[in-house]
């Protein structure tokens, strides 16, 4: 072979070297950790990586499925180390928690290259940390209040309350015909903080209620205290059923079933449980307008995506975000996660009571929360619900025990 032919070969290896590293170059990765509850969540999840990968063929997903609980434990580890490219989380004070210690992507451009501040803005106040987004919303749900729709009917009560003078007398019509208003599961402290958080939002708002949560205003605070002596007014007036701590979710919601409580304050998850032979007389409304002059905010959890600071695969990442937040993948994925999208744009889920839910986040103005537990540090999260279980054992002990959590406050957050 000549010296010619071997160079023209030496050419066509060196070129083919190059068009293999490029085709190297070009194809992508994605690596996503997945908490998740039962086989449903995994095949709905893993459905929306295969039509990502359709719309991606240059992008390989590589998906690990955690249990939700084994998950929570391992998350720090894998934002600190050697990170995946995506996780799924939950918004408020645990993303928080992250983005503090610079553990996360800002998301800040996605928000604006996606139109999300339209999209998710029900959402965006809980993605936002020190003026940036780090999450993408993904589904939430509605807390308010389920109702026996022929209970009302018995009790002379035409329509669902919307303010609290309207709550209040409508509990006076169950009570006289023999009906308990309300049923409470207090022996989960978690459903206590439910009144607790919708008492604030109703009397105080969202920007109030989120200072308090992250331990900037006293619990002392005539603002605070009023919270608790309107829900004193409720034990005082026998708004709930007897030895109401006694009951966690599972023994308090046959009240409802068995016809002896009207009302519940929960979240729509409870829904899919409702007996068949009662199903259709169960309804939803939201929680009454205390102060009108407050901007109404309401509980929703949210869960999100995000991008680990330390991701190796952004570009795809970002990628991905954008593709789940579309209003079609939102809503196939809230199906699947039995849940609400929080992408607005999506379609009404068709579940009667989960339509209501939808309604009222997507159209919240005054901020959604998180939740008790997940708007602030748990230590402090503990503390106050096991408050809670003790005011309601006996409300006249009220100053002592915002006493109580105020020297609590200071030290958990070493505050003067």
């Amino acid at each position: 072979m000549t010296k010619f032919r071997w160079a023209a070969v030496a050419a066509a290896l060196a070129a083919a070297s190059l068009a293999g590293v490029a085709g190297a170059a070009q194809a992508g990765e994605l690596d996503m950790n997945v908490a998740f509850k039962g086989a449903s969540q995994r095949a709905v999840w893993q459905s929306v990586f295969d039509d990502f990968h359709k719309a991606n063929p240059d992008i390989e997903v590589k998906a690990s499925f955690i249990d939700e609980e084994a998950y929570k434990v391992q998350l720090p580890q894998w934002l600190s180390t050697v990170a995946p490219d995506v996780v799924n989380w939950h918004n408020g004070e645990r993303m928080k928690y992250y983005a503090r210690r610079n553990l996360l992507e800002d998301l800040s451009a996605d928000w604006a290259k996606n139109g999300w501040s339209d999209t998710y803005a029900s959402t965006k106040e809980a993605s936002t940390f020190n003026g940036k987004q780090y999450a993408a919303p993904t589904v939430y749900y509605s807390w308010g209040m389920f109702y026996r729709k022929d209970l009302f009917q018995k009790a002379g009560i035409a329509s669902e309350p919307k303010t609290w003078d309207e709550f209040l007398e409508d509990a006076k019509k169950l009570k006289a015909a023999g009906i308990t208003p309300v049923a409470v599961a207090g022996r989960d402290a978690w459903t206590l903080a439910g009144w607790f958080d919708y008492l604030d939002l109703r009397i105080n708002g969202n920007d109030f209620h989120q200072k308090l949560m992250a331990g900037d205003i006293a619990y002392t605070d005539p603002r605070v205290k009023k919270v608790y002596t309107t829900w004193k007014q409720l034990i005082d007036d026998k708004t709930f059923e007897d030895n109401a701590l006694s009951y966690d979710l599972d023994a308090a919601q046959p009240f409802l079933f068995q016809g002896k409580a009207a009302m519940m304050l929960m979240g729509t998850f409870i829904s899919a449980g409702f007996p068949a032979n009662i199903k259709d007389q169960m309804g939803y409304f939201q929680f009454p307008i205390i102060d009108s002059k407050v901007p109404t905010a309401e509980d929703g959890p949210i869960e999100c995506l995000n991008i680990p600071a330390k991701a190796k695969h952004k570009a795809e990442a970002h990628k991905f975000l954008a593709f789940v937040g579309t209003p079609e993948i939102s809503a196939r994925l809230a199906e699947g996660l039995g849940s609400l999208p929080a992408n607005s744009k999506s379609p009404e889920p068709a579940d009667p009571i989960n339509k209501i839910g939808f309604q009222i986040l997507s159209s919240t103005k005054g901020g959604i929360a998180q939740f008790y537990d997940r708007d602030m540090t748990k230590e402090m999260a503990d503390e106050g619900m096991k408050a809670m279980q003790q005011f309601v054992a006996d409300p006249s002990k009220l100053d002592e025990l915002l006493t109580q959590l105020e020297a609590t406050r200071k030290r958990i957050y070493h505050k003067s």
